[in-house]
């Protein structure tokens, strides 16, 4: 990836939320902050106020983890895609415009998947999240299908808020096993577009085993 770092020797870099595509913020990166993003995951700036390197979230806890970065075609300014850990805004607005207009759903769900890629890295003591990752792939797996069949005996003979509680329980799970494996947002997105594709053109999509 060429970039071209203006005379100050500074990028513009647009941060978008990797998994519904709304606009987050603008900052600014040097050569260092763009190696930081790229070796720890965790996306980083230069700070013009004070001439320093920094991490977004490092103060307010709204980290922003890195899936991808470009540079346009140009290589005058930089298009990061990230997973937003909370409101990306100082002011508490899930975006530096306010709050966007994207689904709830795909929010938290982005929000999720970022806080989840920080627990596999820091491993915090006393996380429930940390213990799966620690059990490593298999029971990680074993977890998933626990969960499925709690939602299949909860769907067909328990109350509705008990299957939604165990609806979510799931898709928690399967997010822990996403980042396990490290399948990508787009790896995801590309598998349910094209099952969408098929379900809209032959009335439903087919099994792929």
């Amino acid at each position: 990836m060429d970039v071209r770092f203006g005379q100050d020797g500074l990028v513009a870099a647009i941060v978008q939320d990797a998994s519904t595509g709304t606009v987050l913020m603008l900052g600014w990166m040097d050569r260092q902050a763009l190696e930081a993003t790229r070796r720890s995951g965790e996306v980083h700036f230069h700070s013009r106020s004070r001439g320093t390197l920094w991490r977004k979230g490092e103060t307010s806890g709204n980290s922003l983890h890195a899936v991808d970065v470009r540079a346009d075609c140009d290589g005058d300014a930089l298009l990061v895609r990230a997973h937003p850990k909370g409101p990306v805004c100082h002011t508490g607005s899930a975006t530096c415009w306010g709050d966007d207009s994207a689904p709830p759903l795909a929010r938290t769900l982005s929000e999720l998947a970022a806080l989840l890629a920080q627990r596999k890295r820091d491993l915090p003591d006393g996380s429930y999240t940390t213990t799966l990752f620690r059990g490593g792939r298999r029971a990680i797996a074993q977890k998933v299908g626990e969960e499925a069949l709690e939602l299949a005996l909860a769907a067909t003979g328990e109350t509705r808020e008990r299957a939604v509680s165990e609806l979510t329980d799931l898709v928690y799970a399967l997010l822990v096993l996403a980042a396990e494996l490290e399948i990508a947002p787009d790896e995801i997105t590309a598998s349910l577009a094209e099952k969408k594709r098929v379900a809209a053109s032959r009335g439903g999509p087919r099994a792929s085993g």
